[in-house]
């Protein structure tokens, strides 16, 4: 199986299959909870075994994909990956593995975090920017707030009031709240000025509500956090803004789908699986676990009930998703390498008979 043209986001799949053990379990699925755990984890390993050896094997591609703006930020998705997991686990009291899981998502966001935008504005720009700007910049909003979310998780009461992981926490979800807003207006930038077409309206759109979930179940971890001086400093914010940010996502949904049905439905873009596929998953995933966690938070037990409905439909979504993803890797080797990045081209040999009448 080749790895050369690994998509950089492919680690979207396990973002999506830890935040739905998440909705599992927090619905009372302990065992399939714990299926999904096990298959998140798998995922991982190969995930990394495979990053790693694209890395070794072909270092200047791993280079190109870190600064092309519109797959760039596809890389936090690995951030989300081991901060999703490292929640899940710290939830059933494996805080060693947890806390490990979310140094080293907070070491990649910090690499990636200042690598990446740096080396879009001071860079060459063959082209502009902006034509790059898509779905998959709102991953960079979803890795910092993956980082406050485990922040959140992992706390715990500490001597007096040097509580660093509940500062980490407020300060990770502020970074996003604001990260998100400028990420927002440079995709709707790109929506309104250059032209819209069926293959610009991909999956990884979808990561727009997920970006609203997530920094709504940070806000929600927040909340109901043990007092420390940050946590109680920004609660009123934070309770506020979490509710908005949540009706805000609620309204995103019915655009998204329409936005889908006119690239499938009206253009006839052919509905086959694409590992961006996982960005649908993981936002659908987190919308059920952030407005379960948020309704408990805030005292909405309507809010909570959609949440737990709302999780039937992100695990049939991954069910759909995890079944054609199989069905691609047993498929024939092209097919394969197709599904693990961009569509495999053909080589053309000159005609040799009109080289020869040449």
């Amino acid at each position: 199986m080749t790895v050369r043209d690994l998509y950089p986001g492919y680690f979207a799949l396990v973002m999506a299959t830890g935040i739905c053990s998440i909705a599992l379990r927090d619905v009372g699925r302990t065992s399939a909870s714990v299926v999904l755990l096990v298959v998140a984890i798998g995922c991982l390993i190969a995930l990394c075994l495979a990053l790693g050896w694209r890395i070794a094997r072909y270092p200047r591609l791993v280079l190109a994909d870190l600064t092309a703006p519109d797959r760039a930020f596809a890389f936090f998705t690995i951030v989300a990956a081991f901060d999703v997991l490292a929640a899940r686990l710290a939830r059933d009291a494996h805080r060693g593995v947890a806390i490990a899981l979310a140094v080293v998502g907070a070491a990649v966001w910090l690499a990636l975090t200042y690598t990446i935008p740096v080396r879009l504005i001071l860079g060459p720009r063959p082209q502009p920017v902006l034509a790059g700007v898509n779905g998959t910049w709102f991953v960079w909003v979803v890795g910092t707030q993956s980082v406050a979310v485990s922040a959140a998780v992992l706390d715990q009461p500490a001597h007096g009031h040097a509580r660093l992981t509940a500062l980490l926490a407020v300060l990770m979800w502020s970074v996003g709240v604001v990260l998100y807003l400028m990420v927002a207006t440079l995709v709707l930038t790109r929506l309104l000025l250059l032209e819209v077409r069926p293959a610009d309206l991909t999956p990884p759109y979808w990561v727009t509500m997920g970006a609203t979930a997530i920094t709504v179940l940070a806000a929600a971890q927040i909340l109901t956090m043990p007092n420390s001086p940050a946590a109680n400093a920004t609660r009123p914010v934070v309770g506020g803004l979490a509710v908005v940010l949540w009706a805000f996502g609620s309204w995103l949904i019915p655009l998204l789908v329409i936005f889908g049905v006119w690239r499938h439905g009206a253009k006839r873009v052919r509905l086959a699986y694409l590992p961006a596929l996982w960005s649908i998953v993981f936002p659908l995933g987190m919308y059920a676990v952030a407005s379960m966690h948020l309704g408990k938070a805030v005292q909405m037990p309507i809010v909570e009930r959609i949440g737990r409905a709302w999780t039937i439909v992100a695990v049939l979504a991954w069910l759909i998703v995890f079944v054609s993803m199989c069905r691609a890797l047993l498929a024939s080797p092209l097919r394969l390498r197709g599904s693990l990045g961009t569509p495999t081209t053909k080589r053309v040999r000159p005609d040799s008979s009109a080289a020869k009448r040449t």
